[in-house]
């Protein structure tokens, strides 16, 4: 973990602020009239999502956290451990539950994101991909003059989520889903 000065931030970096980690959505200098320079931020938890505005000194140094985002393949779950491989170098990590993100939306196979924080070698969190392509296990057959006001059904998905799809959606079909916002985007056809 390296200090760097408030004057090196930018957009993206994350910074560790009361023990917790945060990244940097916006940040401005300000130069008032009267007094000391001082650089008023906007900043998003990494792990706890929460969003906070903060106000450093000009010049002051802060701890900066080298964090990558890496491809890993969910291979299967064990009591409350997720197993997550590497896709070149085949290593396999276990993640407990509280740090997978989204958990109902990884399907077996599937290729999420481990963010690791690298200096501590500490995985954060892990989460799917922001959409994914998924088989309705289970939803009621749409009935025949039912979509003249283009209502919708509850849908559950192999993973075990439950999203709202329209009604001409059946059992068996591929579909989209935004995996931040629970949304159905559109039915996938192959060709």
């Amino acid at each position: 973990m390296a200090k760097v000065s408030t004057s090196n931030f930018r957009t993206g970096m994350v910074i560790e602020v009361d023990n917790e980690l945060y990244s940097i959505v916006d940040y401005q200098h300000v130069k008032p009239g009267k007094g000391g320079a001082f650089i008023r931020t906007k900043l998003k938890g990494v792990v706890n999502e929460k969003n906070i505005e903060k106000t450093f000194r000009s010049g002051e140094d802060v701890i900066e956290v080298r964090v990558e985002h890496q491809p890993y393949q969910f291979l299967y779950r064990d009591g409350n451990l997720y197993y997550f491989m590497h896709q070149e170098t085949y290593e396999q990590l276990p993640v407990e539950e509280e740090r997978v993100e989204k958990a109902e939306f990884i399907a077996e196979g599937q290729v999420c994101t481990l963010v690791v924080d690298v200096d501590n070698e500490k995985i954060l969190y892990a989460h799917p991909p922001d959409h994914i392509v998924a088989t309705v296990a289970d939803t009621r057959p749409g009935l025949k003059g039912d979509t003249a006001q283009g209502g919708s059904k509850p849908a559950t998905l192999e993973s075990g989520a439950t999203v709202q799809v329209p009604l001409f959606i059946n059992e068996g079909e591929k579909i989209k889903v935004d995996t931040r916002t629970a949304e159905y985007i559109e039915r996938v056809t192959s060709n």
